[in-house]
């Protein structure tokens, strides 16, 4: 297939990109760079070394032997540039990544709440108009979020994969129909997510797109076989506050002796997947695209859950760093439950990673062996959900000595 990756340079995107040329796929990734120009703003960069767009690429021509072509282009902002090149490419299959995805950042500041649902709602957009503008018939698959759901759902009802169906009175008797899944947006990044959800409603039934939404869980880990295969290739590990995940911020904290920052009681449950399992996810939706006229096809993309504190307890075990309570930033539960169906994905052939399987080789083989490349003021989160809020800044702000 011939395959665009929109936002294939960043944290699930380039890992992507990698997977899919391997296997044999026509890839081209359009980018923006955004993701290295917060970089800058936040002052941070990621845990591993990531080399330039364009030595990337050519490490991984000699690698692999194949190509992977790039277009640098804002698809919130250069709409005709973007209809350019899918007149031109005429892909098979769109994958949507090109949005910020943090949630504490489109919760930093009045600007980035401005930037997140400026970039992630027009890009998506954009992209459906001009879909139906080149009359392009390409499978779309984007990244979403579980957090779309929220996590105010309880009790032993799993989430369902997108769909709820209802029952509607009548005076002539109830009549069932089925709904999207009421959204429950905890950030405003959440919320533009739940944003597109609409839209691809929209479009799927008025211009008959065919689009595979896939509400992802939090990812953890860093490496695919792909981007091992030499250093220039290595994917981002995020660690600061703001963009690191609550995972891989417990690994690289344990690899530098700082206490594990675990946020209120550490109740909060979440869904999780390995990056190996993120990239076999899109591989399948692209193999399983909705008809056209169907409802967006939507898929929970995660593999396990957990609370947080019990991650933070499994790693602290493990290393011997403890924990620290910090204020939580976030409008939340103390504690909430959270079943996830992702019946779908398991019965297309997906083999989750699970984290007793993979935490040491992340231990051992990332945080440590580029933990002289933290920096210990950007640990802690400092983005908070709304004004007054007690922050963390002053709690911890040093990592102690090494023992």
């Amino acid at each position: 297939m011939r395959v665009l990756v929109l936002g294939g340079d960043g944290f699930c995107g380039w890992p992507t990109s990698l997977y899919l040329s391997d296997r044999g796929h026509d890839i081209t990734i359009l980018d923006n760079l955004s993701r290295r120009k917060i970089d800058v703003e936040l002052e941070v960069e990621s845990l591993t070394p990531i080399r330039p767009i364009s030595e990337r690429l050519r490490a991984w021509r000699e690698v692999s032997g194949r190509e992977i072509g790039f277009v640098n282009v804002d698809l919130a902002t250069e709409y005709d540039r973007l209809v350019a090149v899918l007149k031109e490419l005429r892909p098979d299959a769109v994958v949507h990544f090109a949005e910020q995805r943090a949630a504490p950042y489109s919760m930093r500041n009045e600007r980035a709440k401005r930037y997140t649902v400026d970039n992630n709602v027009r890009a998506t957009h954009n992209l459906l108009t001009a879909l139906v503008s080149t009359g392009i018939d390409a499978a779309v698959a984007h990244l979403g979020t579980m957090g779309v759901y929220g996590y105010g759902w309880s009790g032993t009802a799993p989430i369902p994969e997108g769909y709820l169906t209802v029952k509607v009175p009548t005076p002539d008797g109830d009549l069932e129909r089925e709904i999207l899944h009421p959204a429950n947006p905890g950030s405003v990044y959440h919320m533009t997510k739940t944003l597109d959800q609409l839209m691809f409603a929209f479009y799927a039934r008025n211009d008959q797109l065919r689009i595979t939404d896939l509400h992802q869980g939090i990812v953890w880990g860093t490496q695919t076989p792909q981007t091992a295969r030499d250093e220039r290739l290595i994917n981002r590990f995020d660690y600061d506050g703001d963009y690191g995940t609550v995972l891989n911020r417990f690994l690289m904290q344990a690899a530098v002796g700082h206490p594990l920052t675990v946020h209120g009681t550490g109740g909060q449950t979440r869904a999780f997947i390995h990056i190996r399992d993120t990239v076999r996810c899109i591989e399948i939706a692209l193999e399983n695209p909705p008809k056209a006229g169907s409802k967006p096809l939507v898929l929970n993309q995660m593999t396990e859950t957990h609370r947080v504190l019990d991650l933070a307890k499994l790693v602290s075990d493990a290393t011997g760093v403890e924990i620290a309570y910090l204020p939580n930033p976030r409008r939340e539960a103390d504690e909430n439950d959270l079943i996830v169906r992702n019946d779908r994905f398991l019965a297309l052939g997906l083999q989750p990673t699970t984290l007793s399987e993979g935490l040491l080789e992340e231990c051992t083989d990332i945080a440590a062996r580029y933990r002289h490349r933290a920096d210990p003021r950007k640990i802690i989160a400092r983005s908070v959900w709304r004004a007054g809020m007690e922050t963390a800044d002053d709690l911890i702000t040093e990592i102690p000595p090494e023992k």
